[in-house]
């Protein structure tokens, strides 16, 4: 005899909650809406490991701001997407949690609390039947739900999850610095022990050129313009050196994305990223002479270096 399963939260209720209040990352992996990301699969591998478990199923993301802590929620997502991952989750639905949209117009915390109880409940309530597929909630910031975090408008929600965090029935990954977990979360051992820490290191340059390259053909596409692999080299290297209060490789993307923005705008489109172009949002990011920043020394070197990871025969323009 089938068991029949009955909820509080209904299908049309939750689903407007997710309309309203997330973001479905697997849903727009399918549709094909987010580039590769490449360097993080021992990272999405602990955190599938994790969430294969029976008791502690939740993932906990800690890396200091720019390195990609969400974008390795996404390229879990993908996985999921393209039917890469254990038949536990195969199907999976791999949802973000935007706190600031559910907060949006609400005159309290107990206004908030009506929106988000509802969709706790709602996955709570789903995760025993079998013909229903995982739901996996991604928090950013997750260190701002803690009663400490003074300030946040959601402090006080890891009370609301918390029963259902013990009971088994929630799968989450939550994402902050190693500092902010340690400040808010890991003051409530209760729930620092429903987590288990997967730690993302910062890339090298020759991790963060690698991502560089992956994210090449959506930038150039958008752009309508080309870049070379010594530009990308480039473009990784003044970062390192000019932009050190920020990680990689959001200061190399940011920065890639910005020095083809300004290509198109000073040349159009169908050529390729000008050296100029790159000194140009540099020096207008750190202030620097853009003239200051070429370098012919180090313009060899990068072409030596790139000549080096692509192997010999490599054919190299700037």
């Amino acid at each position: 005899m089938s068991t029949q399963w009955s909820y509080a939260v209904t299908n049309e209720e939750l689903e407007e909650l997710f309309r309203l209040y997330c973001t479905d990352f697997t849903t727009l992996a399918k549709q094909g809406r987010y580039g590769p990301i490449t360097g993080r699969d021992k990272e999405v591998e602990e955190t599938i490991l994790i969430l294969l478990q029976k008791g502690r199923k939740n993932a906990v993301l800690l890396a200091p701001a720019g390195v990609g802590k969400t974008a390795m929620v996404v390229a879990l997502a993908q996985r999921i997407a393209n039917d890469e991952v254990p038949d536990y989750l195969r199907d999976a639905r791999l949802i973000e949690v935007e706190l600031a949209r559910m907060a949006a117009g609400t005159s309290g915390p107990a206004e908030f609390q009506e929106r988000f109880i509802p969709l706790c409940k709602g996955i709570a309530e789903r995760y025993h039947n079998p013909e229903n597929p995982r739901i996996i909630l991604f928090l950013d910031e997750i260190h701002q739900i803690m009663p400490g975090c003074v300030g946040s408008s959601y402090a006080g929600l890891s009370d609301v999850m918390k029963p259902y965090m013990t009971a088994g029935d929630l799968m989450v990954i939550g994402a902050t610095t190693l500092d902010e977990f340690r400040t808010y979360v890991a003051e409530d051992p209760a729930m620092e022990r429903r987590f288990q820490k997967v730690f993302l290191s910062i890339p090298n340059t020759v991790e963060t050129y690698s991502i560089l390259k992956s994210l090449r053909p959506s930038h150039e596409k958008h752009h309508g313009v080309t870049i070379s692999n010594n530009n990308l080299m480039t473009i990784v290297q003044l970062t390192d050196e000019h932009m050190r209060k920020r990680n990689q490789p959001d200061k190399s993307i940011i920065t890639l994305d910005s020095a083809m923005a300004y290509h198109v705008k000073m040349h159009g489109k169908g050529t390729e990223v000008s050296l100029e172009s790159i000194y140009y949002m540099i020096g207008r990011e750190t202030g620097l002479n853009k003239q200051a920043l070429h370098d012919e020394k180090k313009i060899q070197r990068i072409i030596k270096q790139v000549r080096e990871i692509e192997g010999e025969g490599y054919m190299y323009f700037i």
